[in-house]
């Protein structure tokens, strides 16, 4: 299906056609006085345009609107069949795949699927060959996707399509070799952006306008939604939580610099506590396991984690406590409605959320912090995969 006429800028019809797909994807479905109201644009022209968009096969109506009175009217929302969208989202040893329909419903969602990502273009090749036999699988056609995002760690310029965590030079941005080999346009983004869009678009109108999610996984990330809106600062970078200079631990961060967040609030920093303690002679369900094999993966700690291991608990309790000096910073700065906690270390639960609540209390500005909610994100490993798609949706009708 062609959406070039999505493209036409100079179009008063066309930008039109835009806000009522863009009302549809906030709002599931609208009548066409809602249309009528909302756009300032008269009941004859929105109807015209919603028949346009019909015959594109953009938009279906939904049956009538329940009313006290008089004739029902029609309700119309996005067509769940105009095609898909697939979500590739990256990890260091593995990645999720995510496919949505046209209206933004996840229909197919695989984890885990092993695989390390390396800067080669053969590397490239490889990973793309797998989602597409994985979709295969799934019995997603290729001919029916629209547009595929793709969000990769570290940081991320989706406007250029360059990844300095996969840096191939400055002449072959990686978007560039998605869509060779997946033969779709491509958005790619920061997982922590990714994630943020993805749980903002699931939670709709509870979301609020300004919502902060934290992406607590081997490394600390973060993303902004100020004003509706995904905020990505003046060079594409904003959201570096990890490296704020708030601790005085002396640990050299991956970043090279000392003291930053990432050091005492991360899987990583969790990790490194842990066998620490091990190597103290601290009793632990981990300690056989760190005998046998010299070291410990995160999941295991995080599965202990789960199982009550005490020091397991002691662990990420302290991780939970770090963070929650960094939220209440971050609070007191920009004083969002919302907080979302997200990453692979919220198995923890209360263990986390509970010493993160305790050092908001302790360290933000109670006239700021009371009117913020901090909860764990809804999605937890689909939120990244569900904010590709959406992105890479919302892009290619021009709604961002």
């Amino acid at each position: 299906m062609s959406l070039q006429f999505l493209n036409d800028l100079t179009n008063k019809n066309t930008a039109v056609k835009r806000e009522i797909l863009r009302l549809c994807t906030r709002h599931s479905s609208y009548s066409i006085a809602d249309f009528s109201r909302d756009l300032g644009v008269s009941v004859p022209t929105v109807t015209k345009l919603i028949s346009e968009l019909i015959t594109d096969g953009l938009l279906q109506e939904e049956g009538k609107l329940g009313t006290s009175g008089g004739r029902k009217p029609s309700i119309y929302g996005l067509c769940p069949q105009a095609g898909y969208f697939i979500g590739i989202d990256v990890s260091r040893r593995h990645f999720h795949l995510a496919v949505t329909d046209f209206k933004g419903e996840l229909i197919h969602f695989t984890q885990d699927i092993e695989f390390i990502l390396e800067a080669t273009a053969e590397s490239f090749r490889n990973m793309c060959a797998l989602v597409k036999n994985k979709l295969f699988v799934a019995g997603v056609p290729m001919d029916k996707v629209m547009a595929a995002g793709v969000s990769l760690s570290g940081r991320v310029n989706p406007e250029k399509g360059y990844s300095l965590t996969y840096s191939m030079g400055d002449d072959l941005p990686i978007k560039d070799l998605f869509q060779k080999e997946l033969g779709v346009p491509v958005t790619i983004e920061n997982d922590s952006r990714a994630m943020t869009y993805g749980e903002y678009m699931y939670l709709g109108e509870k979301a609020g306008e300004n919502m902060i999610f934290i992406n607590l996984s081997w490394g600390l990330g973060m993303g902004m939604i100020l004003n509706g809106q995904l905020y990505y600062g003046q060079s594409g970078y904003s959201g570096e939580i990890g490296h704020f200079p708030i601790l005085d631990n002396d640990i050299i961060c991956r970043c090279g610099k000392v003291g930053c967040l990432e050091t005492g609030a991360s899987g990583s920093a969790l990790h490194r506590w842990i066998i620490e303690k091990l190597n103290e002679g601290r009793k632990s369900s981990l300690s056989a396991v760190y005998q046998e094999n010299g070291n410990l993966e995160l999941d295991e700690i995080l599965k202990a984690v789960q199982e009550e291991d005490v020091l397991a608990i002691e662990g990420i309790g302290n991780i939970g406590e770090t963070l929650g000096r960094g939220i209440a910073g971050i609070i007191n700065i920009f004083n969002p409605g919302l907080v979302v906690i997200g990453g692979r270390l919220i198995v923890g639960k209360d263990y986390l959320r509970l010493p993160i609540r305790t050092a908001v209390n302790r360290h933000s500005l109670s006239k700021v912090s009371s009117d913020t909610k901090i909860t764990l994100s809804k999605l937890d490993r689909k939120a990244g995969g569900l904010g590709d798609c959406l992105l890479c949706r919302d892009r290619l009708l021009g709604l961002m």
